[in-house]
């Protein structure tokens, strides 16, 4: 039988068969994939995507190539998602588009890669522009991308894409990212993408599969990163853990003033006091927030601009909170509310 390198978030029964234990799970999966695939089974709405296991990080390793069957296994899994998402990869009718993110067994917080909105491309952006009504989020999403691959994938200097935005915002006297309209993030994509052809060498890939594997590689090749390695250093974490890969629909936070992301504490982490502490932005990334590039609302305001949305969300943290029986700390992402 073919070894297994891929595990859909629901089959988390047959990693804990495979691994032994929950503690095998979290060295298998990662701490972000074992908990993406504790949530499924726990019912907790968790978009659909899948883990490529720290094994075959390791694998890459050693070889400089995805193991045999890998790939495979990560297209196989790929038409699963399509078919729980009704979505299609690389189709501008109904894209489905993905993130790409690390997690090793340990928490390495901003030590590794991930990229987003993977799956847009020049035909594709047009289409999500008309699914979505909405060209602007397109647009962004778009530029985003090509920004993260270049930075990402090829280890470009953030400045190179940051100093033609600049640029761009100033000749137009624009303060704030949300003053740019579509036509102004479409004249950006045109920008990033001559400043990735300039440093790269080639063109922004076309190619949505090409751009999930090199995502993939961008991700298990980010674990020998400088940067990686010192915190494991200073961590006392092995070298040898390798990290996970997951692949996860994208759920919006920038499509509209009807949609919004947010970090949230359950409980005073000082204190333990039962009161939800966080803040959230409407119309942003998760980035956006973290990033401290527009000043984010308290989390309790999202009661008031969002009743219901923030009702469900006190609902969902409740649940994790009796399941894993402690204060969470949650990233959380609201797209188009309510729902059409």
């Amino acid at each position: 039988m073919a070894k297994k390198w891929v595990y859909l978030f629901e089959e988390v029964a047959e990693a804990e068969k495979y691994a032994g234990s929950w503690e095998g799970v979290r060295g298998l999966l990662g701490g972000k994939g074992s908990g993406l695939a504790d949530m499924t089974r726990a019912a907790v709405p968790v978009p659909p995507g899948f883990t490529v296991t720290t094994e075959a990080c390791n694998e890459f390793r050693k070889a400089g190539k995805f193991p045999e069957g890998q790939w495979d296994q990560q297209l196989d899994a790929m038409k699963v998602v399509e078919k729980q998402t009704s979505k299609k990869f690389g189709d501008p009718k109904n894209p489905l588009l993905v993130s790409c993110r690390s997690g090793a067994k340990f928490s390495m917080p901003g030590m590794m890669n991930t990229i987003l909105n993977i799956g847009l491309n020049d035909v594709v952006v047009e289409g999500l522009s008309r699914l979505t009504g909405n060209p602007r989020f397109a647009w962004d999403s778009y530029r985003r991308l090509v920004e993260m691959f270049g930075t990402t994938v090829f280890n470009l200097d953030d400045e190179v894409f940051e100093h033609p935005m600049a640029e761009y915002k100033a000749k137009k006297g624009y303060k704030l990212d949300t003053e740019m309209t579509a036509e102004d993030w479409k004249v950006l994509v045109g920008a990033f993408k001559e400043v990735y052809k300039k440093h790269i060498g080639s063109d922004f890939p076309q190619d949505v599969y090409k751009q999930l594997e090199l995502a993939t590689k961008a991700v298990f090749e980010s674990w020998m990163g400088k940067k990686a390695i010192d915190y494991r250093k200073a961590t006392n974490i092995s070298d040898d853990l390798g990290t996970a890969v997951n692949i996860v629909t994208m759920v919006f936070g920038n499509m509209g003033d009807d949609s919004g992301t947010g970090v949230a504490f359950t409980r005073n982490p000082s204190t333990g006091e039962k009161k939800m502490m966080g803040e959230y932005l409407l119309n942003a990334q998760g980035e956006d927030v973290v990033a401290g590039i527009r000043n984010a609302d308290p989390i309790e305001h999202l009661g008031t601009r969002m009743p219901e949305a923030y009702r469900q969300f006190m609902d969902i943290t409740a649940k994790l909170e009796k399941h894993y029986k402690d204060m969470q700390d949650v990233e959380f992402t609201i797209e188009r509310w309510p729902r059409a």
